[in-house]
């Protein structure tokens, strides 16, 4: 079997390891348009249990990442001078291009090699194959080419984001917001090293132009968030890399194969980053079409109609919360009039899957704080 992925993220690796690791005779090649070493960003995050799913299946992998891991239990909001501790709410965080290093050690461990550097232009050059793997994210070619079979539709949300670095190691993920003469911000932010952390300013589209951000270089733009987080960044400067302004891309396929073509990932679909789920989804479509490549062994066409049915209704159910969440980010400016105990818990439940009888189980400090300060006069 000849299966030409991609895009080399997790999802392309990933996939490429499981699909050599079952199957040593078949011809798995990875083409990724950019060097090995090149990423966007900083850390990723995985909610506590999101790794879960390697424990049993594929203990070797889940061995070698969770060691590079920082890992939290509580999360922290911080809203007009208070921080908001919203307990059992665990993450843990790991930087991208380890993680990329980390999944190439694994591919190469059953014998695939990447080829970097290799952009592709056309289908066409790909050569006879019998599988064609999308996984070249937001902006796959794969996808592009073949739109209209796919039935892609891609919205941007209206915020403005940009994802810097910084040396400050921040204890817990922590979402602070910011009132300033120009509008509402916000930034996640949280560490994915020792003495690194990811920090992600977002804005909303009328804060973004009256701050100006919209028409400063990096430089000046940068150097705009670091005053406003002043605080919080206690001293320490933002990193930038490819750090530009950007709205987020809502990507939703009618169809998820058409041919001997499938999409995983995030050209398939994406997920707003304040549920920290995008990597873990990823790679999670790599396990569900790899499993039923196996099940339908010889028949392409039956193995990748069972892949959309079997994860279709799982995906849908956790993008829906990723959109609600993405929702509330889209009016988080409105959402800090509220006082910081009632803007937590505004937050906290904002994908619409956390309801109170859930949280109190997860969460009981954190509800018992509200409770109280609700039942008490004034």
């Amino acid at each position: 079997m000849r299966i030409v992925i991609i895009g080399a993220g997790p999802a392309g690796l990933y996939l490429a390891y499981l699909l050599k690791r079952r199957r040593a005779d078949a011809d798995v090649r990875v083409l990724e348009q950019n060097s090995a070493d090149a990423t966007f960003g900083f850390g990723v995050v995985f909610s506590d249990r999101a790794l879960d799913f390697l424990r049993e299946d594929d203990p070797q992998t889940h061995a070698a990442i969770v060691p590079h891991m920082e890992s939290w239990h509580d999360i922290v909001i911080a809203h007009r001078g208070e921080r908001i501790a919203i307990d059992g709410v665990g993450f843990a965080a790991i930087g991208r291009l380890r993680l990329l290093q980390l999944l190439q050690e694994r591919a190469r461990s059953v014998g695939v090699e990447p080829e970097y550097r290799r952009p592709v232009k056309s289908l066409d050059e790909l050569g006879e194959a019998d599988l064609i793997v999308g996984a070249d994210g937001v902006n796959s070619l794969v996808r592009r080419l073949l739109v209209g079979e796919f039935g892609t539709s891609i919205r941007p949300l209206t915020n403005r984001f940009a994802w810097f670095g910084t040396t400050k190691p921040f204890d817990t993920l922590t979402q602070t917001f910011i009132q300033t003469d120009f509008g509402a911000f916000n930034a996640h932010h949280y560490r994915y090293t020792p003495d690194l952390s990811t920090f992600i300013v977002e804005v909303d589209q009328l804060t973004f132009e009256r701050s100006g951000l919209a028409r400063m270089d990096d430089a000046a733009a940068r150097q705009l968030c670091e005053r406003v987080f002043a605080g919080p960044l206690d001293g320490h400067r933002l990193i930038s890399n490819n750090s530009i302004w950007r709205q987020f891309p809502v990507v939703h396929n009618e169809k998820w194969s058409t041919g001997n073509c499938v999409l995983i990932g995030d050209a398939l679909h994406t997920a707003h980053f304040s549920i920290g789920s995008g990597t873990r989804l990823a790679m999670e479509d790599a396990i569900a079409l790899e499993n039923a490549l196996a099940a339908n062994a010889g028949d392409v066409g039956a193995a990748l109609r069972a892949y959309e049915t079997a994860r279709r209704p799982v995906l849908e159910k956790l993008v829906a919360g990723a959109n609600g969440s993405a929702v509330w980010y889209e009016h988080f400016a409105e959402h800090m009039r509220l006082a910081p105990l009632d803007f937590a818990m505004s937050y906290v439940t904002r994908s619409g899957r956390v309801d109170i009888e859930r949280l109190r189980k997860q969460s009981p400090r954190f509800v018992r704080r509200f409770e109280e300060r609700h039942a008490s006069p004034g």
